[in-house]
């Protein structure tokens, strides 16, 4: 069957469906949830938290408020434990439908705000229900897709065929394909879903790692730099400082996969601060230094800046000639960045996505380097590598990522590059003390963000939303909290206002200006994540941190502490378990870990970019499952008895692919 021939989806839901590629049946069946409603338990009213399901009875009849032209829908639910108020906006019907003296379920978000508890917009669920939730497409509900799955699976008996060899499933106890996408979409009980979860999860892994072995057994050809021996050890002389054993050992391998034929394809992760620089202009100098040109690629202007002018302290007293393209240049001065590029008159270019943009011909560009690898997709760096490529023959990518992930894992999901740590830190970096802040605290808070700008300090206030939300009002906006702040608690400071929406040019003087001194302190989201570099920085507050992933705040962390200052991040949310690791430790790796635990890879990682197909992964934070299925491929290729098992394999991996196996890789 068609996704056109399905009875119920009209013309205007398949248009929305197609814009967003889903253009068959198949398409629309791996659109899976993003999450579950779990009506089979439910939490007291007296201690719900967070995201859950409550059961009770209704005291009264709902009770409908106006205010601002909004309306407000106020009712109360009761259980042996106590009562939760429960509060719908922009909702008025919500008054008809529920009647006081009801026992009923409920789902929602409990919040606190100003010491009281209440669940904000909860919907009503049938008790035993498992309720599938799906990502919002913009012209198609959640509701209404949930709507098309259920006619989908209603219409079509055998939904998906199955893709992996019988022999494969027996072994590893995976269910049939047919069961796990009916479970995935509409679970009868919880254990069917993880049954459908384990099995979708471990065929995605497995074919993910298929392709990457496939791209593996390319051969393609690089530019093999005839680098002496002792090169290392020459250029670490050139610096003022002395490198840590980590960076020696790394800058080492590095080399050694210059020296070959086959172009490099390395990943150089490690914590922020570990002098991942120094490596990536290490390369670049080596390049220069055997004839060739090379690029560095930065996700922002200012970061692309920052490390143009690294370099000219660095790299240019050593004789090499650094140039810097970005996209908001003028046309003069860019047409003159262009021929320095062309005819290799500057030997190493540093720049932004400009460096992909049409007209930039590179001159014998032996090395690719980007910074930053989670801010780009796969396709952005195979497009600068390609722009490289000469008769056949491809320059050598560097990747660097300051996103820690135990190596065993990185292995794992970056299989397409080799894997260098920089594990060691250099000696002498101060520590961020990390606090966490509970809502009462917050005037001690501010009055200590006025003491450290008062000895010439400067402050992030990180907010996870741009703009308020009645859904979520109990979570900060960058706008709402600059302009409470400026006519409040910190004003007369210099503060500032940046978001990831805002226009680019007001982006990057704002950022400018926060490097420059000019401002006291930044209010942003967390676009601030990567892209700025200011040492005298020394205070990191993040508003709602609960609603953050470790790493994520450990990236955030990492943007202070880079000075000899001592350096503070300050963790606005109520005290858990899960944010007093934290507390505990600055290792990047050890919090990596923990929140792989706790949150899985698929949300470690993931944000949409191109080639994000290849990790919709459903994990539950089992690692053993990567693991799992990295054994599996490795018996698959090397046991001769299971070769039409691999052949399957193999098949359903170039088919997984659409032939894109040269774009493989983790964002």
């Amino acid at each position: 069957m068609e996704l056109q021939d399905l009875k119920g989806l009209g013309p205007t839901r398949l248009a929305v469906l197609r814009a967003m590629s889903i253009c068959s049946l198949r398409d629309l069946l791996f659109t899976l949830p993003i999450s579950y409603r779990d009506g089979t338990q439910w939490a007291p009213c007296a201690v719900a938290s967070g995201e859950t399901a409550v059961k009770g009875v209704l005291k009264a009849a709902p009770k409908l408020s106006r205010f601002h032209g909004l309306t407000k829908v106020s009712a109360t639910l009761q259980d042996a434990s106590g009562v939760l108020p429960l509060t719908w906006y922009n909702q008025p019907w919500v008054c008809q439908q529920y009647q006081g003296g009801e026992e009923m379920l409920f789902w929602g978000r409990v919040t606190v705000k100003n010491g009281r508890r209440a669940m904000v917009n909860p919907q009503r669920m049938e008790e035993g229900q498992i309720l599938p939730v799906y990502r919002a497409i913009p012209g198609l509900p959640g509701k209404t897709l949930r709507r098309v799955m259920t006619l989908a699976l209603e219409q079509v008996e055998d939904c998906c065929p199955e893709t992996l060899p019988q022999g494969l499933r027996l072994r590893h106890g995976l269910c049939e394909m047919n069961f796990a996408i009916r479970q995935a979409h509409f679970p009868s009980c919880m254990e069917n879903l993880r049954m459908a979860r384990r099995r979708l999860a471990f065929e995605r892994m497995l074919l993910y790692q298929a392709g990457i072995s496939l791209m593996r057994q390319r051969g393609e050809k690089g530019f093999p730099m005839p680098l002496e021996e002792g090169a290392s050890a020459r250029y670490w002389q050139t610096l003022p400082f002395p490198p840590t054993h980590a960076q020696q050992r790394v800058l080492q391998e590095i080399f050694q996969d210059l020296r070959r034929e086959r172009p490099m394809s390395r990943l150089v992760q490690g914590d922020v601060g570990c002098g991942k620089t120094a490596l990536a202009f290490g390369a670049l100098w080596a390049v220069a230094q055997c004839g060739y040109q090379g690029a560095l690629m930065a996700p922002t202007e200012i970061l692309a800046r920052q490390h143009w002018e690294s370099a000219q302290k660095t790299l240019a007293p050593l004789g090499i000639r650094c140039g810097l393209l970005l996209g908001g240049m003028r046309a003069a001065e860019r047409r003159k960045a262009l021929t320095a590029i062309a005819n290799g008159e500057w030997q190493v270019v540093i720049g932004t996505h400009a460096l992909l943009s049409e007209g930039v011909k590179s001159h014998r560009l032996g090395l690719v380097v980007t910074d930053e690898q989670h801010r780009f997709g796969v396709r952005q760096r195979s497009q600068l590598q390609h722009k490289g490529e000469s008769d056949g023959v491809f320059p050598h990518v560097l990747v660097m990522s300051a996103t820690p992930i135990p190596r065993t894992l990185a292995l794992i999901l970056y299989g397409d590059l080799d894997v260098s740590v920089v594990d060691e830190l250099p000696p002498g970096r101060t520590p961020v003390s990390t606090r966490i802040v509970p809502e009462e605290k917050r005037a001690d808070m501010y009055g200590f963000v006025r003491r450290e700008v008062a000895m010439g300090r400067q402050a992030y206030i990180v907010c996870p939303l741009v703009e308020d939300s009645e859904a979520l009002e109990e979570v900060k906006s960058a706008t709402a909290q600059y302009h409470a702040l400026t006519t409040g608690p910190l004003s007369g400071l210099r503060v500032g206002l940046t978001y990831g929406k805002q226009p680019g040019e007001e982006k990057e003087r704002t950022l400018e200006a926060f490097a420059q001194g000019n401002l006291d302190v930044l209010v942003s989201t967390t676009v601030i994540e990567v892209g700025v570099n200011v040492p005298n920085a020394t205070l990191m507050i993040i508003e709602n941190a609960d609603r953050y992933g470790l790493s994520q705040l450990h990236q955030l962390r990492g943007r202070v502490g880079r000075g000899s200052a001592a350096s503070w991040c300050f963790l606005v949310a109520e005290p858990n378990e899960r944010l007093r690791t934290l507390t505990q430790t600055n290792d990047g790796f050890l919090i990596a870990k923990k929140d792989l635990e706790l949150r899985g890879p698929g949300d470690m990682f993931g944000t949409r970019q191109h080639g994000e197909a290849t990790l919709g992964i459903l994990l539950d934070g089992d690692v053993r499952l990567l693991e799992e299925t990295s054994r599996c491929l490795r018996e698959l290729r090397g046991n001769p008895d299971l070769s039409a098992e691999w052949t399957q394999v193999e098949a359903q991996a170039r088919t997984f692919f659409h032939g894109r196996l040269r774009e493989i890789a983790l964002n």
